[in-house]
């Protein structure tokens, strides 16, 4: 007899394996659409939007409801638990919607941020208490993957091994609940890129980061093969003096993911980090053209990034729906063209060029 427990049915694994795989299939990626009512909030303020439970379901919806051809290239979208339940304006469920397109709908489950006691000013995330009890009831209620971000800083003396222990930890063990309860978990360890750090040291902290990640998801018998890694892109910070290229940022993301990373992991999901959409999308492309061993697939899962530009032109009016909705599909084929290797740049979108950074990043 075995000394090591089974702790998923074959079944269980070969569900698991499939949806993760379903969405970093080639030349598609996801949508983040999982900003908390605050976040969304000041979203809104940008383009003068009252932030109420109507308009959030109105600009959930104008995405949403895109044509059907922006499933060529969003694979699956997160939700946050209020989107998850709204409907459209005829009494479509969102869910069934996005399931009817072939888009796989995912759920964020973690509670928040919250400062790490001892640290100074280093975060950890809670949400672990219910956690598998909501993880069923949103696998009843459609969802098939999760998504729960940790954070952690690049200071003179961050990130500490108390941080990166913890915030391992903490993803290790939502990913292993998330898995009881038949959700793929997007394991989210964010390197912020606030400071002005150079290429070098982002490299070597995020090296280091996923190093206690992995070692945290085996020492909790995660099931690799059914998770994805949702990691910073390897950047310098954004008050550094000195600039790197698109080229040199993916050779230091490549190389730190083939560092830590088991080829076992079907996909990596980059976020977008607060980069412009169009740096998001030429750094993508970068990644997946850079020479080397990548035995994983290399998508995205962008909010900001893929967003900018459908905010700017939509500005809560009806009338702007059909260019907003445009705005969506044109970033999502550039990104979609950038998980092959082939965006060529020059797909212009309202925000195109604008930074998205904003310091110490909440959701």
């Amino acid at each position: 007899m075995s000394r090591f427990p089974t702790y998923l049915t074959p079944e269980q694994e070969d569900e698991l394996r499939k949806i993760a795989n379903a969405i970093v299939a080639p030349g598609k990626g996801i949508l983040a659409a999982d900003e908390s009512t605050g976040t969304i909030g000041k979203r809104f303020a940008g383009i003068g939007v009252e932030n109420t439970e109507e308009n959030r379901r109105r600009y959930r919806e104008l995405l949403f409801t895109a044509d059907a051809v922006v499933a060529e290239n969003i694979s699956g979208v997160i939700l946050f638990h209020e989107t998850l339940y709204q409907k459209t304006k005829d009494g479509t469920p969102f869910v069934k919607l996005l399931t009817d397109k072939n888009i796989i709908p995912g759920i964020k489950v973690d509670k928040g941020v919250v400062p790490l006691a001892g640290t100074d000013g280093e975060s950890t995330t809670q949400g672990l208490d219910g956690l598998a009890e909501r993880c069923a009831q949103y696998k009843k209620d459609g969802a098939q993957f999760a998504k729960w971000r940790c954070v952690l800083k690049i200071g003179e003396h961050c990130p500490t091994y108390q941080a990166m222990v913890e915030n391992a930890n903490v993803l290790a063990r939502y990913a292993s609940i998330c898995q009881q309860n038949g959700l793929v978990p997007i394991v989210e360890p964010e390197v912020l890129c606030d400071g002005d750090h150079d290429l070098y040291t982002a490299q070597k902290v995020t090296e280091q980061v996923l190093a206690f990640q992995y070692k945290a998801l085996s020492d909790h018998h995660v099931f690799l093969e059914g998770t994805l890694l949702k990691p910073n892109m390897v950047t310098a910070g954004q008050s550094c003096k000195q600039k790197f290229t698109a080229e040199q940022n993916a050779k230091a993301t490549v190389e730190a993911l083939s560092r830590a990373v088991p080829p076992a992991m079907p996909g990596v999901v980059f976020l977008s980090g607060g980069q412009s959409e169009e740096d998001a999308t030429l750094n993508l492309n970068a990644i997946n053209t850079c020479p080397g061993p990548k035995p994983w697939a290399l998508s995205f899962s962008f909010g900001r990034a893929l967003q900018a530009s459908v905010l700017k032109t939509w500005k809560g009016e009806d009338g702007n729906r059909g260019d907003a909705q445009k705005m969506f599909l044109t970033r999502a084929k550039a990104n979609g063209l950038a998980t092959l290797g082939q965006y060529k740049g020059g797909m212009t979108t309202a925000a195109g060029g604008e930074s998205l950074f904003v310091a110490k990043h909440q959701y």
